[in-house]
This record gives structure tokens, C-alpha cells and sequence, in this order.
């Protein structure tokens, strides 16, 4: 018990409590995964209702509309459209389309038309198809809007974004969006064949619970090697103390005349 092993057993400690919270906290993502994938599947079994019947008077699709299918009928407003930068499905990068679509009650949503996969290395597509003329209707999922923290990105410049943020486009279109969007699964008339769709969503458990028993195992280990190298220390010491006690070895001096 020195100073130095004092302060080391308690910032071991402080370790090993902060991975044992690290690992918690993986659990409470688990929980909080598992509660969301329930939502999706109660969301992806429910039949297409309309838009407006499903989000309400707020306009804002919430976690708890997220992939449900839904209804929409307006018209396509092609000089407000937006291109979404750096994207990738299957592993291929490209770009969406995002459209407003003006519905009959003077509010618009944001739909995502499709996917264009990127040709070489263009930054912008070649050919972006045209939207349909007159009314359209639309069948698809709705989104969330996503979000980019302090980033930028929900905000269209020249016609581009990295993200699509339904509160960020209606300040840059100056238009009354709904808070979130509409991924396309059918479309009447039918979607431009150029357009690739959207795959479902993922519903597992993810890392979570693996990302647990990780943190869990460094605080034993943490705990583990605290014990192991204090009690080196400690039979060393003994060792030590044992080695220096031990009475000097006489040695006899035989100075007689045979």
C-alpha cells in the first residue's frame, strides 16, 4: 500500500466502471433497436393509407411512421427538384431525385423519385428523367428526415443537397413541406425506367449486444490485471525481503601451525 499502487488500483477502477457503463449504454441501444425493428414490421404489415390520415395536422413524419406506406396525389413541381449527392445502394454510388410534390391542399412532400447509379466519375447526373405531366400518384414509404448534426447538407445549393431535410428544403424552396419524405414503390404514370428503387429496411439486432460483452470484457481484464501485477509486486517484495535478512555466511580463517 505506497502511494503509486494507490493511485494506479484507482484509475483502474476508473477505467473498469467507465467500460462496464460503455457497455450498458450497448445495451440500452440493443433495446432501443429491438423497439424501432417492432415499429418497422408493424409498419411494412399495414396497408396504404393517405398521407394526411397517417402523420396529421403536424405534417411531421416521426419515428413511429418511419417505412409506413402511404398515398400521396399531386403534381410534380420540376423546377424546385433537387439532385442528392454521394450515394450509394449495394454498394454502388449515384444519385437521387427529389421532387416536391404539390397536393391539393397547397402543402407539398418531398418525394425521392429514385436512384441514378453514377456513370464514371460524374459529379452530376448526364440525364436526370422527367417528371410526369399532370396528376401523379404515388405509392411508396415514408422517411424521416435525415439528419447531418451541424453539417449543412439538408440545405440545397444550386439544386443539390447531401441530405434530405424536409424543414431545411422548405426554407430553401419556400414552400409548406411536410417534415420528412416519400421513397417511390409505385407510381401512376409509371416511374422512368432509368430510376433504380430502394431497398428495404434492415431489421436485426446489429452489434449491439457483441459491442457489450467487448466492454464488459475490458473491465475484467482492467480488474484482472490490477490483481495479477499487484500480487507479482507484492512476492517480490517478499522475495527482496526474504534475500536481505538472511545472515552473512561465516567464513573461518584456520591460522595454526600444524
Amino acid at each position: 500500500m505506497n502511494p503509486r499502487w494507490i493511485v494506479t488500483a484507482l484509475l483502474v477502477l476508473l477505467l473498469a466502471g467507465v467500460c462496464v457503463q460503455l457497455g450498458r449504454w450497448q445495451l440500452h441501444r440493443l433495446d432501443e433497436r429491438k423497439s424501432r425493428n417492432e415499429v418497422t414490421r408493424s409498419n411494412l404489415a399495414a396497408p396504404p393509407a393517405p398521407v394526411a390520415e397517417i402523420v396529421g395536422p403536424d405534417r411531421v413524419v416521426g419515428q413511429q411512421h418511419d417505412w409506413r406506406t402511404v398515398v400521396v396525389t399531386g403534381r410534380y413541381d420540376a423546377a424546385k427538384q433537387v439532385v442528392i449527392r454521394y450515394r450509394n445502394i449495394s454498394d454502388r454510388p449515384g444519385f437521387e431525385i427529389v421532387t416536391p410534390l404539390m397536393l391539393t391542399d397547397g402543402t407539398a412532400i418531398l418525394v425521392d423519385r429514385g436512384f441514378l447509379p453514377r456513370q464514371g466519375g460524374e459529379l452530376a447526373p448526364t440525364s436526370v428523367p422527367a417528371v410526369p405531366s399532370g396528376e401523379v400518384t404515388v405509392t411508396g414509404r415514408l422517411r424521416r428526415s435525415e439528419q447531418g448534426g451541424h453539417t449543412s447538407g439538408g440545405v440545397p445549393v444550386d439544386g443539390t443537397a447531401r441530405l434530405i431535410n424536409g424543414p431545411d428544403f422548405s426554407k430553401a424552396l419556400d414552400l409548406s413541406l411536410y417534415d420528412g419524405y416519400v421513397t417511390v414503390d409505385r407510381q401512376e404514370p409509371a416511374a422512368d425506367s432509368a430510376f433504380d428503387g430502394f431497398p428495404g429496411p434492415e431489421i436485426d439486432d446489429g452489434p449491439h449486444f457483441f459491442y457489450a460483452l467487448q466492454w464488459f470484457f475490458f473491465a475484467l481484464m482492467a480488474i484482472g490485471g490490477l490483481f495479477y501485477f499487484s500480487r507479482r509486486d507484492v512476492q517480490e517484495d517478499k522475495v527482496a525481503e526474504a534475500g536481505g535478512s538472511e545472515p552473512a555466511e561465516l567464513v573461518s580463517t584456520d591460522h595454526s601451525i600444524d
